[in-house]
């Protein structure tokens, strides 16, 4: 029973973490070049997280599985190979079923061959850990990148151009616009300047919430260390 229990919380640790403590956005800084692109509008940023939980999950899958086959002096090339066949897919998949999506991300949906996400967890979680650790390692991550481009692509779209238009990615003759302050619409949100600008303030933003947090659970372990 108490393994069972220890096995579970290791498992939420692993998936948590990925979220909050280790997330590849807003607590790693990794990834950055192609969430400024993702992150221009709420399509960009749920294709781009869709194209990232793909790789990163299958990428680990399988670096797992074979991370025993692998010698160390080759590893770095054969997870680019591992990862670049599977970016291969998902930018053929999206070319045919959400070409929307793959023309607006453009050269970067290829580059995530090279995202520091990607390779990085390859490297340092899925090829020393379970097959069962590496896909909950990749899921976390997965989820805490699609939060931190969620949450960006909302600030700056809206501000950008003054609302939110979503686009059925399957048909793109077919989308919903809410621009309720289209004529005050600041156009620099939406380009370069405004993405590092609006990153930042998020990160300052996360990192204040994870002190925060920290501190209760400091004050909940002082308070229960006397009744031990």
């Amino acid at each position: 029973m108490e393994e069972n229990v220890k096995k579970k919380g290791a498992c939420k640790k692993i998936f948590l973490a990925g979220i909050l403590s280790e997330n590849p956005i807003l607590a790693l800084t990794l990834g950055l070049c192609p969430t400024i692109i993702a992150t221009q509008s709420l399509d960009n940023a749920i294709g781009m997280s869709v194209a990232v939980l793909f790789v990163l999950f299958f990428s680990n899958t399988i670096v797992s599985l074979i991370r025993k086959l692998i010698p160390s002096e080759i590893r770095i090339p054969v997870y680019i190979v591992i990862i670049a066949s599977l970016v291969t897919c998902v930018q053929l998949l999206m070319q045919a079923f959400m070409p929307t999506v793959a023309e607006s991300l453009g050269e970067f949906l290829p580059l995530i061959t090279v995202n520091c996400i990607i390779l990085g967890r390859a490297e340092a979680f899925a090829g020393k850990n379970t097959v069962g650790h590496s896909m909950l390692d990749a899921l976390g991550m997965s989820c805490g990148f699609a939060i931190a481009c969620i949450v960006i692509a909302l600030f700056r779209e809206f501000l950008g151009t003054g609302g939110w238009t979503l686009t059925n990615p399957f048909d793109s003759s077919m989308s919903v616009s809410f621009l309720p302050l289209a004529d005050y619409k600041i156009s620099l949100m939406v380009q370069a300047p405004g993405g590092f600008l609006w990153i930042g303030i998020i990160i300052g933003l996360f990192k204040l919430m994870l002190e925060k947090i920290e501190k209760r659970q400091l004050q909940k372990q002082m308070k229960l260390a006397p009744n031990k």
